[in-house]
């Protein structure tokens, strides 16, 4: 386990009578991407705001684990990062909901602009521009004006600009909001490449499905509270107790198998396109149940498996105070 790159302790934040953020703490781990949910308007972007001193706490503190004190004690490594803003500045990116660069220059303009703001020296400032640009496969468009760009390219053009003077830490805002499933999946894969060069990634998103195959850690923001803080395949394991039993067969008479089968191990079913999706908490069971049924009905097995609730499941769950069981009703599954 790597040591904590971030300490959030007690932070506390409102706008007027309004409390966002209620005594909130957790650590972030150097070198992990780590995902931030919560439903539209539960804080997530304000607590992002916060962590890198751009916004001040009403209570609580943020402090940063600076690399060149790691000679000395461990508590005397960390420093806060509204007191310590200009060096805080140099060791992370940020890539909000929002396009930040400048719609009239073209990419390689807007590069060399934000990297003239962290005084790197020509030769760092070139090297950083032709790295990106293939990085975030945009070499071939270097000369294009940002405003000509498309909504995936826009957000490829923004990450880069966040990652121009080579930050230890990458914040991410909703980095795939309003892109299809395809340009989606490009960022992710982009921001996975990323991290693998050693950069922390903290992220806030909707696709929460998603962030399953991507994060290390997730904490979920609700109620003005981190409620948890834990591996998507932890959170998983703790809030849902009922998982998935997966068949496709044929000719998938699935009613006339359904009614054979013992109903004290079945909390819900539904039939999906070619699919029978059962929902169990005894999924041996149902599975040691099926086979002499399928073999007197002779149906021939295509696939068969048994899956876990997804984050989407466990997050409409806990939203509904339901702690123990996946919504009936969902759709969407991992």
């Amino acid at each position: 386990m790597t040591e904590p790159i971030f300490r959030i302790r007690n932070i506390t934040k409102s706008f007027g009578d309004h409390l966002i953020l209620d005594d909130i703490s957790f650590e972030i781990r150097k070198g992990e991407i780590f995902g931030i949910i919560g439903a539209s308007g539960s804080g997530k972007t304000t607590l992002l705001n916060i962590i890198i001193g751009f916004l001040r706490p009403d209570r609580g503190d943020v402090s940063f684990r600076f690399e060149h004190l790691l000679d000395f004690q461990k508590a005397m490594t960390f420093r806060s990062v509204f007191k310590k803003q200009e060096a805080v500045k140099k060791i992370y990116g940020f890539a909000s909901q929002m396009p930040s660069f400048y719609m009239n220059l073209t990419l390689k303009e807007n590069l060399e602009y934000f990297g003239s703001l962290y005084n790197l020296s020509p030769d760092a400032l070139k090297t950083n521009i032709e790295t990106l640009l293939n990085l975030m496969d945009l070499k071939n468009y270097e000369d294009l004006a940002a405003k000509n760009l498309s909504g995936g390219m826009e957000r490829r053009l923004d990450i880069a600009c966040a990652l121009i003077h080579d930050p230890a830490v990458l914040v991410l805002d909703e980095p795939t909001a309003d892109l299809d499933p395809v340009l989606r999946e490009h960022i992710w894969t982009l921001v996975k490449k990323i991290n693998k060069k050693g950069t922390t990634i903290i992220l806030a998103s909707h696709h929460l499905t998603e962030l399953e195959d991507i994060c290390s850690r997730i904490a979920i923001l609700k109620d003005k509270k981190i409620t948890d803080v834990a591996s998507p395949d932890s959170i998983k394991n703790k809030y849902s107790k009922i998982q998935e039993v997966h068949l496709e067969c044929y000719p998938g008479n699935y009613k006339k198998i359904l009614a054979k089968l013992s109903k004290k191990y079945i909390k819900n079913y539904e039939i999906r396109g070619s699919h029978l999706v059962i929902h169990s908490n005894k999924p041996q069971k149902v599975f040691h149940e099926l086979f002499p049924i399928l073999k007197k009905k002779k149906e021939e097995v295509i696939d068969m498996k048994v899956g876990k609730a997804s984050l989407d499941d466990i997050f409409i769950a806990l939203s509904k105070d339901k702690k123990d069981e996946i919504p009936k009703d969902s759709k969407k599954k991992s």
